[in-house]
């Protein structure tokens, strides 16, 4: 497939760019481990996100809530915050503020047994809501202390996470959530009014979009504070399994969108409600943290299409998650398992990080976007494209021919990101998929990781520059032009050696 796109002195396009808004993360004290750690500093060295969002605040690993008590006597408790400290001191320092989700329950606050993932959430209301409230309260007062009311009050505030499963809230019962949803936003709003609060953090299955419907209602009716309205997002299908592997087909990106602008469009039929912020606080291909397409070329350009479009209709996107030290379903065991993470573990660049970083650093003026590129004219006046061959079905290449107005020498900066130039998943395949790395494969594969990079000179045409790039099937490329200024050292002769 062969296309043309000539850009124009005043072409002008509309691209709402909020990659960098939010990443999701597993539970919180996944934060005290190294690796984490390590993957999180190279993920914002590329991403530079603002937020980061994640479960199990008030979970028994966090070790917030604390009894003691010898047996057959009434038990003390107390609030303890030092693995919470912890945790966001060194989201801090990595440029990131929290984007808060209110849950799981403490244990021994829980109503019933029952509880979800290899790490036991309690996904179930409170037996006591006033102790409850009390935790919440002290939760928040104890950061507003430590790190200012002003900046505290600047993390956005979700209240729990997908009650419409009944897996993350028992029996996915709506009027228990409402009424959860209820007492917490008040006890919010009483430490810490000006802290922004929103809900219900569902997950598209049957008949989601009522649950925001009703949600609303509530909240109108009971006149509690919300702030925003939050959901989640995901493209995978009715699934296969093959062990604890999740196998499915992909809806198209276009799909996903118009999931999302029909919940932007029950939100503005309140007319209270009308224009408040809409986020996603979780997106991506598959909901499974065991299914192989997150390690692929083909999720990143999937991604790459919906950075493109999210913008449209959302106020904030979360991609779930930065890293595969994960453990909801398990440890993994070995460095590629299908993780959600833009990241494998032993600091393994997956393909869809770099739709990130490119998304992320596509800064200034849009002038094109459609099915395959996004372009913006740079503040020095250059031009900076994001460009992808999406190929969900049949695999085709296709050949861009692109056209800038820019006069003079000019640099033509190529990151390629495709199955042959940037591609960890199938380097390690060829290696027998080895569980446990050698160094020297660890950091063979660290390099596979990397984008192919490279400079061209772009032909001088009527129009400016003219640029022919070949997107193999599923690529990602990053073009960045830019004017040259020659200043070689008197005497220094590069073509003597090699003419070009």
């Amino acid at each position: 497939m062969r296309k043309e796109i000539v850009i124009r002195p005043g072409d002008t396009a509309s691209f709402r760019n909020l990659t960098d808004y939010c990443v999701g993360t597993g539970r919180l004290d996944l934060a005290l481990h190294r690796e984490y750690q390590e993957q999180l500093a190279a993920v914002q060295k590329e991403c530079h996100f603002r937020y980061i969002r994640g479960h199990g605040l008030f979970s028994d690993q966090m070790g917030i809530w604390q009894e003691w008590g010898p047996p057959f006597l009434p038990r003390e408790h107390w609030l303890c915050f030092t693995y919470l400290d912890r945790v966001v001191d060194a989201y801090l320092e990595n440029g990131l503020e929290p984007f808060l989700e209110i849950g799981f329950m403490p244990e021994k606050l829980a109503s019933s047994p029952q509880t979800l993932f290899y790490w036991k959430a309690h996904t179930v209301p409170p037996k006591d809501p006033d102790e409850w409230c009390r935790l919440v309260r002290e939760t928040l007062q104890h950061l507003a202390q430590r790190y200012g009311k002003e900046r505290v009050e600047t993390w956005p505030c979700e209240i729990w996470n997908e009650p419409n499963l009944p897996g993350f809230w028992e029996h996915a019962d709506k009027a228990k959530y409402l009424e959860l949803y209820k007492i917490t936003v008040r006890a919010i709003k009483e430490v810490l009014p000006g802290m922004r609060v929103g809900g219900p953090a569902i997950c598209g299955i049957q008949n989601h979009q009522d649950w925001i419907r009703d949600f609303l209602a509530f909240c109108r009716d009971e006149k509690l504070p919300v702030d925003f309205v939050t959901r989640h997002a995901y493209l995978g299908q009715d699934p296969e399994r093959n062990a604890r592997y999740l196998y499915h087909k992909m809806n198209k990106p276009d799909v996903l969108i118009a999931e999302m602008q029909e919940s932007r469009n029950v939100i503005d039929s309140f007319p209270e409600y009308k224009g408040i912020p809409m986020y996603i606080t979780e997106f991506n291909t598959s909901y499974s943290p065991f299914c192989p397409i997150h390690d692929t070329n083909e999720n990143a350009v999937i991604l790459a299409a919906l950075l493109s479009r999210l913008g449209d209709v959302s106020d904030g996107y979360s991609y779930w998650t930065f890293g595969d030290v994960f453990e909801e379903q398990g440890l993994p065991n070995r460095p590629f398992h299908g993780g959600f993470g833009l990241m494998a573990n032993g600091l393994i660049p997956k393909p869809t990080l770099w739709a990130f970083s490119f998304f992320a650093n596509l800064q200034g003026e849009c002038v094109l976007r459609d099915e395959h590129a996004v372009i913006v004219r740079r503040e020095d006046g250059g031009y900076e494209a994001v460009l992808w061959n999406l190929c969900q079905e049949e695999k085709e290449s296709l050949e861009l021919s692109l056209s800038f107005p820019l006069e003079g020498d000019t640099a033509a900066l190529i990151d390629r990101v495709d199955e042959e130039t940037c591609n960890p998943l199938a380097c390690w395949h060829r290696m027998g998929e080895p569980a446990d790395l050698t160094k020297n494969q660890l950091e063979f594969l660290r390099a596979a990781g990397q984008p192919a990079r490279t400079v061209i000179t772009p032909e001088k045409t009527k129009e400016g520059a003219g640029i022919t790039l070949t997107l193999a099937p599923n690529a990602l490329v990053r073009l960045r032009l830019m004017p040259v200024t020659k200043s070689a050292d008197k005497g220094y002769d590069y073509s003597w050696y090699c003419p070009c």
